[in-house]
């Protein structure tokens, strides 16, 4: 007997076709969420999904085939609301509000739901799932931004690569820290971002 196809564990079986089942999805994949937050990886599975979802366990699998589909689901719901926040950015006029704005979209993915960050950060470095969660180019995003804060900069991109550092280091270890207070991390983000640009000539 063929083993299941590796991808096809991690994909959904079908797709909503109609508002109701839309819903659904949706029900089961922020149940999925609440279970990753109150009970871990450990206490993590379809039965307990299901339940929490109010859904019965066959209307799981009509959708989701088993945990890791659950798990890739849930990561790309994450993405896109952090990508659709992360959007509002460029629309800014300024090159400052567009930095203010994507230093505080960075945090609200980080510390308004941090249990929840912090196990998906984990899942999404696993091997198998990898593959199948598209990344966000966030560096791409503070690339524009920077070009508009310091247009004779000689490398903007390097600088770039250096505010996506900065802020992707000091964003996962708040994370890891169990930091709740988003206003102080926004606070020192700005701080360490504006003064980096300062003294790249962004006055």
């Amino acid at each position: 007997m063929s083993e299941r196809s590796p991808q096809k564990q991690y994909r959904p079986r079908k797709a909503p076709s109609q508002a109701r089942s839309e819903e659904t999805v949706a029900s089961i994949v922020e149940a999925a969420a609440q279970v990753l937050e109150s009970e871990g990886f450990e206490g993590f599975n379809t039965n307990a999904v299901a339940r929490r979802a109010g859904v019965s366990i066959g209307s799981l699998y009509q959708y989701f085939p088993g945990k890791d589909a659950l798990t890739v689901a849930l990561i790309r719901r994450e993405t896109k609301r952090f990508h659709d926040d992360m959007a509002v950015a460029l629309t800014l006029r300024s090159a400052k509000a567009a930095l203010e704005y994507l230093i505080g979209a960075a945090v609200r993915q980080q510390l308004q739901r941090p249990v929840l960050a912090k196990l998906l950060d984990m899942e999404e470095s696993r091997p198998g799932l990898a593959g199948e969660v598209g990344k966000l180019d966030l560096e791409a995003l503070f690339a524009t931004v920077v070009q508009r804060a310091i247009p004779k900069h000689t490398r903007p991109e390097v600088a770039a690569g250096d505010l996506f550092a900065i802020t992707r280091g000091m964003v996962d270890a708040a994370g890891q820290r169990g930091e709740t207070d988003l206003e102080d991390l926004e606070r020192r983000l700005k701080a360490a971002l504006f003064g980096y640009l300062s003294k790249a000539g962004a006055d």
